[in-house]
């Protein structure tokens, strides 16, 4: 059976950071009861699409979920052991009627190949045991994970979780080195676990990756300077690398500015299950802060003739431009971004916050892959394929009293597409609402 790691450079250096012999201090080990949480975190979502395509239906549900999680301290003495656990429930408040398909909740196929209402209730559990040494921890099991590389969805009423193994290292002030490898996730709106594969592109039948392997490096160690550097194998499909800088200078005490950018490049590996991918994709912002304002400009690029592709249901596309309904991810595609942030504990109304952007996309789809069987983006009438979106949020998280730390988002979206573009989205007209209330409770 071949290693799960290769020995990169990444690699080697990540455990190069491990130390070969240490005095342990017993005296501070939190103990396996002692060091230990558990936290319950309960999330009203709803979601409703008002399609304006022809032929195609709106989408409404509505769902109540709950996330309990235990996380254990470590046992004393030089290696410690410890448990996470997890359990999750959602109930469908509403979601028949011929409206369900939103992905908050599970799709129910009917015998007719139909989409059907969704059960009235869903559940999973999950754990993983781990063990620390100084400061490098191995965990094994289910695994909550948030990298640019592999990011577990937590949009919906449920957080996406993986089944793998962990390692991260903090050695170092301010450099968190990590690597792993999962097989299988556990996306948010179903019951059981499936097989890793990518939110755009489709697989033959019977094709699967076996595996995920990944490893990084995240910098906070220098004021105002972050960078993350990351590569993952997809196997049998990709290798995929990026890079980020983000760096914010403080002109005063009301004014600063924080330029950044993003970038990934993604190649076919092994069998290319999913075809020829070559795949460059970026994202540059600028950002003024001003008092309790914020104005941010962004652009976009995708070069290659497929799509930017990542983990489906996953959050890990770390772009500027990726919106409440579109990524602006098409092959070739260019876009730009303009989005205002106000905080109104500017008028004295601490916790409320809200975000107003707008975003157009271009693309030239006759210049997409031919090869429909993986990515279907190539189109004739496609030279000028152009769509943009609106997205407005307004959230309010209480301050203090009973409800303290409970949150109310409401988003609106509206996306239009030209007719390039909406013959590969049959969606592409729609008005998106969505409610999430959260609150995470602290049980100890």
């Amino acid at each position: 059976m071949p290693s799960a790691f290769r020995f990169t450079p990444l690699f080697i250096a990540l455990t190069a950071t491990i130390p070969v012999a240490a005095q342990a201090d017993e005296d501070k080990a939190d103990g396996f009861i002692e060091g230990s949480s558990f936290n319950l975190h309960f999330r009203n979502a709803y979601f409703n699409r008002d399609n304006h395509n022809a032929g195609v239906r709106d989408t409404r549900e509505w769902g109540q979920g709950a996330v309990a999680r235990f996380e254990s301290g470590y046992t004393p003495g030089v290696i410690g052991f410890g448990l996470d656990a997890h359990a999750m429930l959602g109930l469908k408040l509403d979601g028949g009627g011929g409206h369900a398909g939103t992905s908050i909740l599970p799709e129910h196929i009917k015998d007719d190949g139909e989409l059907g209402a969704a059960p009235h209730s869903f559940s999973t559990a999950g754990a993983a045991v781990k063990l620390k040494a100084f400061d490098t921890e191995l965990k094994a099991g289910d695994l909550f994970l948030t990298n640019p590389v592999i990011a577990g969805g937590e949009t919906r009423m449920l957080p996406q979780t993986f089944r793998g193994v962990s390692l991260t290292n903090t050695s170092i002030d301010g450099l968190l080195l990590e690597g792993g490898q999962v097989s299988f996730t556990h996306p948010y709106n179903q019951s059981g676990h499936r097989r890793i594969d990518t939110y755009y592109g489709s697989l033959d039948e019977h094709d699967n990756s076996k595996h995920l392997n990944w490893a990084g490096a995240s910098w906070s160690g220098t004021e105002n300077i972050t960078s993350n550097l990351y590569a993952a194998e997809l196997k049998d499909i990709w290798n995929q690398y990026y890079a980020d800088f983000d760096y914010t200078y403080v002109v005063n005490d009301l004014v600063s500015l924080n330029p950044g950018v993003h970038f990934y490049h993604t190649q076919d590996t092994g069998q290319a299950l999913l075809g020829k991918i070559d795949n460059n994709t970026y994202s540059v912002h600028f950002t003024v802060n001003a008092g309790f304002h914020s104005v941010t400009a962004a652009y976009q690029r995708v070069n290659g003739n497929t799509p930017f592709d990542y983990i489906n249901l996953g959050d890990s596309v770390y772009l500027d431009n990726s919106r409440m309904y579109s990524d602006f991810n098409a092959p070739n595609e260019r876009s730009w971004k303009l989005q205002y942030d106000y905080d109104f504990a500017g008028v004295g109304v601490p916790g409320l916050t809200t975000s107003l952007s707008y975003s157009r996309g271009e693309a030239d789809l006759t210049k997409a892959t031919q090869d429909t069987s993986h990515y279907d983006y190539y189109r004739e009438d496609g030279k000028n394929a152009m769509h943009w979106e609106r997205d407005l949020d307004v959230k309010y998280v209480f301050q203090e009293g009973d409800l303290k730390d409970l949150s109310v988002l409401v988003r609106y979206a509206t996306h239009r597409g030209s007719q390039g573009y909406a013959s590969i989205d049959s969606n592409s007209d729609n008005d998106e609402v969505r409610v999430i209330v959260d609150y995470p409770l602290n049980v100890f």
